[in-house]
């Protein structure tokens, strides 16, 4: 594996110098570079009808990203400066707010969370286009950012896959509507440095026209190194008291095309899978070939219909399931395995560059997941979202 790693970084290396090289030698005077300023700031209204969830630190709340404070909450305010040339330019995405703070949630160092994407650009060929930093990441459907949404709550699928990636990318054109994305990068959110001495692995084969488009999504990698890098405490009792994880695969599809003028459909299917690599033992460190896989896997529908320049309304209807305890955002069986569907009702009131976003969620589960307000169990939460977004 690391000869891989290895090979594949002399081979980005010397593709960027020897581009560079004909570039230097061949290139015209630089006239075009352009500086573009944009972002946007959210606000909400969140209730739980009375409804609390046994699997969520802030309780009234579905067990996904953001909109999860009860009452009145602020998203974030969010800039990105950008600079191009013919040649190479730099995107730099700042995010300031609870919104924001969560989603780089893994950082080391700078605890405000502030920087969501950071990268500089160097366009090899016209075809090729080399990425080097932190970027937002190329799997799923739903994004960070609250103003490329359709719904403000988010889903399953967006809350529990990547976020952010650090490395390298490569970006490719390949003509006929056809485009691909090959990457290196830290374990996945890890944004400020590589804590494990793992790298994740990633690649992207795209489908664009006029509609719309469909891309199929692959990330491999450890996520979390060897247990003898850990700096952790354990017994010797004979007990597991700790372990890791091996490669990590996830595999995705997402797409949408305009059916009509008035019609849209989108969509994303994703499954991830896991293994354990080694286990701590009474102090010894074990292969744990034994251990089942675990993961979860899901699909999403979006269907919008647009009844206006101003108006629109849409649907999200998503069945996410986890498997052999991976993750635990609700009520899982003894095995580790439950799932839960949730449909969302949106609709999108423009005014402007401003849109107000008014929608009501049901999430059911497999097990009891959530209290009604007199402490019975109940498997269904009903939550409504009021949002104001504005774009510049």
């Amino acid at each position: 594996m690391k000869s891989i790693k290895v090979l594949l970084l002399v081979v980005i290396t010397l593709f960027t110098f020897s581009f560079n090289t004909y570039s230097q030698t061949t290139a015209e005077p630089d006239s075009t570079k352009t500086f573009t300023f944009s972002g946007s700031v959210d606000a909400y209204f969140h209730s739980s009808l009375g409804t609390i969830n046994q699997f969520s630190a802030t309780e009234y709340n579905p067990s996904t990203s953001f909109a999860n404070m009860r009452g009145f909450g602020i998203g974030m305010v969010n800039f990105i400066a950008s600079y191009e040339t013919s040649k190479a330019g730099f995107v730099a995405d700042v995010v300031f707010g609870p919104r924001g703070k969560d989603a780089v949630f893994a950082n080391m160092y700078t605890s405000q969370g502030i920087v969501n994407q950071l990268y500089a650009f160097y366009k090899i060929t016209d075809k090729v286009k080399l990425n080097i930093g932190q970027f937002n990441t190329f799997v799923g459907y739903e994004v960070i950012s609250p103003t490329l949404n359709y719904h403000y709550s988010t889903s399953y699928l967006f809350s529990w896959g990547p976020f952010n990636h650090t490395g390298a990318r490569l970006d490719f054109d390949l003509g006929g509507g056809y485009v691909a994305k090959l990457a290196v990068m830290n374990p996945t959110d890890l944004v400020e440095y590589n804590a494990f001495n793992s790298y994740t692995y990633g690649g992207q084969i795209g489908y664009v026209n006029d509609n719309g488009g469909v891309w199929l999504n692959l990330l491999y990698g450890d996520q979390d190194g060897k247990l003898e890098d850990y700096n952790v405490d354990h017994d010797a009792d004979g007990t597991v008291d700790d372990y890791s994880d091996g490669g990590t695969f996830q595999a995705d599809i997402t797409g949408g095309f305009s059916v009509t003028d008035a019609f849209y459909l989108g969509w994303n299917a994703s499954y991830r899978t896991v293994k354990q690599k080694e286990l701590m033992v009474g102090g010894d460190i074990v292969d744990a070939d034994d251990a089942d896989s675990r993961g979860f896997m899901g699909v999403a529908l979006y269907p919008k219909f647009t009844l206006s320049d101003a108006f629109s309304i849409g649907v999200r209807a998503e069945y996410f399931g986890v498997k052999a305890g991976y993750i635990s955002p609700f009520g899982t069986d003894d095995d580790g395995d439950g799932n839960v569907i949730d449909v969302t009702l949106s609709a999108n009131y423009k005014v402007g560059d401003l849109t107000f976003i008014p929608e009501i969620r049901i999430d059911k589960t497999s097990e009891d997941s959530f209290e009604d307000k007199d402490g019975e169990p109940k498997d269904m939460m009903t939550s409504i979202n009021l949002a104001a977004v504005y774009k510049f």
